[in-house]
């Protein structure tokens, strides 16, 4: 069993109900006696894309490259809400009895969430790493990281999955220094390291004392 330590941060504003949320809340403390679950994905609908896009290219075709890259994006990202339903109604199967339209799927009217390294929940990309060797991902999708933990091909997905019933999806918002360094803490990982990864999202410069 491949055993991979998830280092989530923390709103360091309450929201409008006084919480400080992090993704963590929405996994039950070992404490607690509960068993509970989170999942990890990856998929791609890219490969081959950009080969074929160069053929459009080097015939002028720029129009074509673009619309085939702007369609891979688009499968990739149904293909991970197609998993995402799957888990829900099939394979853990907590809500198998969900029934939603169109208009409920993109207003997001299920239970759970599928956030992903790099968004407003989860701005640190670092944490691919550990997803992609936990789901053994290069090995069964082809899909590989970058030095800049960027997914090759681009037109990829992923995260991980929450069926907690209050999960939301939210915006981290402004890192401060304490969290940083106690992230970097636990990442193993030295403090400056991790900074430059989210240099975007700190609330300090990291040049200055």
């Amino acid at each position: 069993m491949v055993i991979k330590k998830l280092t989530q941060l923390r709103q360091q504003t309450p929201d409008k109900q006084g919480f400080c949320k992090s993704l963590a809340d929405f996994i039950a403390p070992k404490e607690s006696g509960i068993p509970d679950w989170i999942g990890g994905f990856a998929v791609t609908s890219g490969i081959g894309v950009d080969e074929l896009a160069k053929v459009y290219e080097a015939e002028l075709d720029d129009y074509s490259a673009i619309m085939l890259k702007a369609l891979a994006d688009r499968l990739a990202e149904a293909f991970a809400e197609c998993l995402h339903q799957r888990v829900r109604k099939e394979f853990w199967g907590y809500v198998s009895d969900e029934q939603l339209d169109n208009n409920a799927l993109i207003k997001e009217a299920y239970q759970g969430i599928r956030p992903a390294p790099g968004y407003p929940a989860c701005p640190d990309h670092t944490e691919k790493e550990g997803l992609f060797e936990l789901l053994n991902a290069t090995e069964h999708t082809s899909l590989i990281l970058t030095e800049s933990f960027a997914m090759y091909p681009t037109a990829a997905v992923s995260g991980w999955y929450f069926a907690h019933p209050d999960s939301k999806y939210f915006n981290l918002g402004k890192i401060t220094r304490d969290q940083v360094e106690s992230a970097a803490k636990h990442k193993g990982m030295a403090a400056d390291t991790l900074e430059r990864w989210l240099l975007p999202a700190l609330s300090y410069d990291p040049d200055q004392a």
